[in-house]
């Protein structure tokens, strides 16, 4: 513009040009531009004069303009580095690392001015320290209007010495402007208050990380220069947070080059790290009326995940320096002194065991009820004879032979598991193949077949298809299947005799299942251990012959195979079976039966739990006008092997409330693979108790209980009541010794139903021995021999009463040891950190974490649009980091189902793992945490 339309204009005569915005840092080089363009045009170098201004104290100071051929005022060249701590130094490094800054010239006649440090008290600033300007004058500004206490605080601020005393009584104004007073008593200021970023002890200004940020090629990314800088509260220290406006026509590699050279700058200019860097869609930031960018606002968006950024980069590992250090295991105390230690404090030991089992009369139980109408029984009986005589004839079957059943849930299963039986065969029962997902699901099988060595398979005539298929055979070998016999149409012919097992203690059955560290483990359970498990649930649950009990469980591993197949033909009581997968097709299918029958017990699946919460929630109206009333629900037990799950378990009675559910019905069950029923509410026995611990604490192995609402404390609830005949004892793990009452420990159970050992191709017996026939290594003269659950836990002995008139000792589960992530030399459950995540935004339906190389992995499903998906990765990041002292090293957004979660409700986070590392999830977006 200047050379084309103003060629013959003269600026000879101006004798001064104030610029308003000249107290901003980098209006130097604006001045130094404007001044070689016009120069030539009779401007002279003494006409402009720099003027610093703010909103409280008016005009600060201004300029003169100078005489006519006497020097120009000298420049401050300071040094970056020095400013961050708060001290004038000269720039002798990198000119990248100075700031040039020009004065401002003298304080406004008739005012006073003083410089005060920047937080805390007024206190008085030494000559080479930079500090907030405050200004003594006539002219400034008196009060914020209605503010009174705003107002005290900026507008009559007495200064003060280094011992805290008043100098003088003059009333200052804090003009919001951070400068010192150089030689001469010239004014420079370096920066503004409000967009100071105090981070580790040392203060950068947001404007000079700005001009950084524009200094390195933004041109061909960031739209029209718009960037934000602005620093979050992020585990004990303020993080920066650089948020900037894409071009519409910049390219994905443009951006990443950018920003990578933008992190590299601003670190070698700085000294700083940057915690985030986003980039979001153009004019999308909030404007302030003058068009600039609205700071706070965007703040505000960052920290609820409302910014939508389409390219972000986290650099937590780099940024976060003050993480504790990490924990170093210190060589324990022997489990002899710990008994010693523990009888000295006067602590018990950590055991509790549920009833004797005894010679209890079972007749009245019996007798409670009407005569059991046998015709159910009779016909299961004869059916399994059937399948009895066929496994005989077409399989050509020794006893001892293992037999796979493959059937959906149902009466099939029951009459094949014994027909087995009677046959003299071990059933092991496995969940068909998903028609519709064969290369998922027909593997599991395939291994089970193979692991097991079975002799043949048991199966319907539309499974027995199945495996033939051709799609069976794009996922497994169908040649080598072991012989398929299908039971649909069975001869009328009865076995001559049935096979009697010459000593309880041979193999009744094998429970096959996946953990969900993705191991395949099968478990050995004698005639004997079934036998003493029936009679065990059958007094808890007074399970006598008039009862009936509704169960919406998988029938094939654990205490849901116990439940559907033996239970009701022990007892004599009947079962009403619910497949929980026809709760997919009607939701109100196990709720209706309940009422229907008016069931007073009923078991079920935290995955049915789930379903039932998060499809019925909406619909409570619905069950009320059909008439739905769960009064007489006296337990709702939901069987696990794991951590009880309150949150859920809350929910689920809360919602559930207004058709007559008690809260007091909902309880838990825990077992494991060594022993599936350890834990089961019952009908007798207090209510389960619930306890906070600190999670810290937990971290540590240790257990510290707190108060209801402290800081890091984590709910734990009871799992139930310890079964009749069951004996449980807290061990240290790695001594194997016995702990004290409320210490954390693995649970060890002693009881007449555990398994008898692992079934494995490779009898491997060392394993054998360490889990199922172990012994302390102290404290217990009679030598028991113990099974290893494998999972971490606490007794701890209550006020309460048990139904033994004992005080009743409470069992809390707190997690499965192959499960925890050893990380910083802590140990962490899974399950804290995906609770925090999932919390964190209303986007996330599900989440799994594992580790990888030393990272941390965090999955996330998002159940909102996609443009929220890296809103995400800074929320999660920053949640894990405050509440679990742990850096997130790679966040993967994924769609709503594909974190795999096995039929008790259970995440499987191996498989998740692999499918991860193969490149297998399809994720929406998959940030690494720099």
């Amino acid at each position: 513009m200047a050379h084309r339309d103003q060629r013959d204009v003269s600026l000879s005569s101006l004798r001064m040009l104030i610029v308003t915005d000249g107290a901003n840092p980098w209006s130097v080089s604006s001045c130094d531009a404007f001044l070689s363009l016009f120069q030539s045009h009779g401007l002279k170098p003494e006409a402009i004069c720099p003027c610093a201004t703010s909103a409280e104290a008016m005009t600060v100071a201004i300029r003169r303009p100078g005489v006519p051929g006497a020097p120009l005022p000298g420049r401050a060249i300071l040094s970056m580095n020095g400013l961050s701590y708060g001290v004038i130094r000269v720039n002798t490094e990198d000119k990248n690392s100075a700031l040039t800054v020009q004065d401002v010239g003298h304080v406004m006649p008739g005012g006073m001015m003083c410089i005060v440090k920047p937080d805390g008290p007024p206190q008085l600033c030494k000559t080479d320290e930079i500090g907030e300007i405050c200004v003594s004058s006539r002219t400034g500004g008196m009060m914020y209007f209605g503010l009174a206490g705003v107002t005290k605080n900026t507008f009559e601020v007495i200064p003060v010495n280094s011992a805290g005393s008043p100098v003088g009584d003059v009333p200052f104004i804090r003009s919001g402007l951070l400068g010192f007073v150089g030689p001469g008593s010239l004014v420079f200021v370096v920066g503004k208050m409000d967009g100071l970023l105090m981070v580790s002890g040392r203060r950068h200004n947001a404007d000079d990380i700005v001009a950084t940020g524009l200094a390195v090629e933004s041109i061909k990314t960031v739209y029209r220069g718009r960037i934000a800088v602005f620093s979050v509260s992020v585990f004990y220290d303020e993080r920066i947070v650089v948020v900037a406006e894409q071009r519409p026509d910049a390219s994905e590699e443009d951006s990443f080059q950018w920003m990578s050279r933008v992190l590299q700058a601003i670190d070698s200019i700085h000294q700083v790290g940057v915690y985030c860097l986003a980039l979001v869609p153009a004019n999308t930031l909030p404007k302030t009326p003058l068009g600039g960018i609205h700071i706070s606002q965007t703040k505000q968006l960052f920290l609820e995940g409302s910014l939508h950024p389409c390219n972000i980069l986290m650099c937590p590992h780099t940024c976060v320096t003050n993480l504790p250090k990490p924990r170093q295991k210190q060589p324990g105390v022997g489990p002899a002194s710990v008994m010693v230690g523990n009888l000295v404090a006067g602590k018990r030991i950590a055991q509790a065991a549920g009833r004797d089992l005894g010679q209890i009369e079972e007749n009245d139980l019996v007798r409670k009820g009407t005569t059991v109408c046998t015709a159910s029984c009779l016909q299961l009986h004869k059916r399994a004879e059937r399948i009895a005589s066929v496994l005989g004839d077409k399989g050509h079957l020794n006893a001892g032979d293992n037999v796979v059943l493959l059937y959906p849930p149902g009466i099939e299963l029951i009459a094949a598991f014994y027909g087995c039986l009677y046959a003299g065969c071990i059933p092991v029962t496995v969940r068909p193949p998903h028609a519709q997902n064969l290369t998922a699901t027909l593997p599991t099988v395939r291994m089970i077949v193979d692991v097991s060595k079975a002799a043949c398979i048991l199966t319907t005539q539309t499974l027995m298809r199945l495996l033939r298929s051709r799609e069976a055979a794009a996922a497994v070998d169908v040649k080598t299947w072991p012989a398929i016999i299908d039971t649909d149409d069975l001869p009328r012919k009865r076995l001559p005799q049935l096979y009697k097992p010459p000593t309880p203690e041979m193999l009744a059955y094998l429970d096959f299942s996946v953990s969900t560290t993705g191991m395949l483990t099968g478990v050995k359970m004698s005639h004997s251990a079934v036998n003493a498990l029936c009679r065990a649930i059958k007094l808890q649950c007074e399970l006598y012959s008039s009862r009936q009990i509704a169960i919406c469980l998988d029938p094939y591993c654990g205490l849901g195979f116990a439940l559907w197949c033996l239970c009701s033909v022990y007892s004599g009581h009947q079962s009403i079976l619910i497949p929980p997968m026809e709760l997919e097709n009607n939701l109100f299918l196990w709720l209706t039966t309940v009422n229907q029958y008016k069931i007073r017990d009923t078991f079920c699946s935290y995955s049915v739990m789930e379903l039932c919460t998060k499809g019925l929630g909406n619909q409570v109206e619905v069950l009320k006008t059909r008439g739905i009333n769960l009064s007489c629900i006296r337990t709702c037990v939901v069987v696990a092997e794991e951590r009880p799950r309150i949150a859920l378990q809350q929910s689920f009675s809360k919602l559930f409330k207004d058709i007559g559910l008690s809260p007091r019905a909902v309880s838990t069950t825990f077992g494991s693979r060594v022993n599936v029923a350890i834990c089961l509410q019952g009908t007798s026995g207090p209510d389960p108790t619930t306890v906070y611990v600190d999670l810290k604490s937990l971290r540590h192995d240790r257990v510290r209980l707190v108060e209801r609402g402290a800081p890091q404390s984590l709910l734990l609830s009871e799992s139930g009541k310890i079964l009749p005949g069951v004996k449980v004892v807290i061990v240290n793990p790695e001594t194997k010794g016995p702990v004290g009452d409320s210490h954390l420990g693995e649970i060890w159970v002693n009881s007449p139903h555990t398994a008898s050992g692992y079934y494995t191709i490779y009898d491997s017996e060392t394993l054998q021995a360490d889990h199922f026939n172990t012994r302390l290594s102290f404290g217990d003269a009679a030598q028991t021999l113990w099974a290893r659950t494998g999972y971490l836990g606490f007794v701890r002995r209550t006020e309460l009463t048990a139904a033994t008139g004992e005080r009743h000792d409470a069992l809390y589960v707190v997690g499965a040891l192959d499960e925890t992530l050893e990380l910083r030399g802590l140990r962490y459950h899974p399950i804290d950190i995906e609770t925090s995540v999932s919390r964190v935004h209303r986007s996330i339906a599900e989440c799994a974490v594992f580790t990888w190389t030393n990272l941390l992995v965090v999955v996330v499903e998002l159940c909102g649009s996609e443009q929220e998906a890296l809103d995400l990765v800074p929320l999660v990041t920053n949640v894990v980091l405050e509440e679990h002292y742990l850096i997130v090293g790679v966040v993967v957004v994924v769609d709503p189902g594909v974190i795999p979660i096995n039929s008790r409700g259970e995440k499987q986070r191996m498989h998740l793992r692999d499918s991860f590392l193969a490149d297998q999830l399809d994720p929406i977006y998959v940030a690494y945490n720099m």
